[in-house]
């Protein structure tokens, strides 16, 4: 310690001064909390940011899906998928919302889909009988009655494009030479895809119709679980 007179002397003031200065400056200082960590931008693959990419060569444009909101079961994969189905089959889980194109050497592309109640309403084996670009658009008899504030004003068509439900390309499956008013089509909704939906059948990302579409024939077995 210090005594009065070491402190009052030019000396004297300067040692209590060093001594006293850093303790003031703790006692004043605050340090600023770091801020948040920043949370890094979703890693976006480029093999499926391309395949969702827009289409700008279609008769109608298909705009692209942000990649960052796909989840990645959704997306369009090659899987391992045991099966005595012959390669070329379309088998559709509506429990699980999926499509599966199946390969040779036990595989098959899956497709993330959406099922609609119109979607639930057949279980079996049927045919692609019918395939439709940019396809025509009537709602059911039950649509209307169910929802005839949406549905009624369309009961005569809707023509195709880019606000038609079934989006950019449509299967139409047939059992016994009847239509089972089954459909594999396109949505423009892509939100939906994994999801129940309210109606519908089953529905597709446009970018994936249009590529189940190219690899299937009229003609093709489609089994829906």
């Amino acid at each position: 310690m210090f005594s009065l007179t070491q402190l009052v002397q030019p000396a004297g003031l300067l040692r209590a001064f060093a001594l006293i200065l850093p303790l003031a400056l703790a006692a004043c200082n605050t340090t600023a909390a770091p801020p948040p960590p920043v949370a890094a931008a979703p890693a976006v693959d480029p093999v499926t940011a391309e395949r969702y990419a827009a289409v700008t060569t279609d008769k109608h444009p298909v705009p692209g899906v942000d990649p960052t909101t796909l989840k990645p079961r959704n997306v369009r994969q090659l899987v391992d998928y045991a099966t005595t189905e012959k390669p070329g089959t379309i088998v559709v889980d509506t429990d699980a919302r999926f499509i599966y194109l199946v390969q040779e050497g036990g595989k098959a592309l899956r497709y993330g889909v959406g099922v609609g109640k119109e979607g639930l309403e057949f279980k079996g084996t049927a045919t692609v009988a019918r395939k439709a670009q940019w396809p025509r658009w009537t709602p059911t008899p039950d649509m209307i009655r169910r929802e005839p504030e949406r549905y009624k004003k369309w009961a005569g068509g809707m023509e195709g494009g880019t606000d038609n439900p079934l989006g950019a390309r449509a299967l139409y499956l047939f059992k016994g030479g009847k239509d089972t008013l089954y459909r594999i089509h396109g949505t423009n909704e892509p939100e939906t895809i994994g999801e129940a939906v309210s109606s519908g059948c089953i529905r597709m990302m446009n970018q994936d119709v249009i590529d189940l579409y190219s690899r299937v024939p009229t003609g093709a077995k489609v089994v829906v679980l």
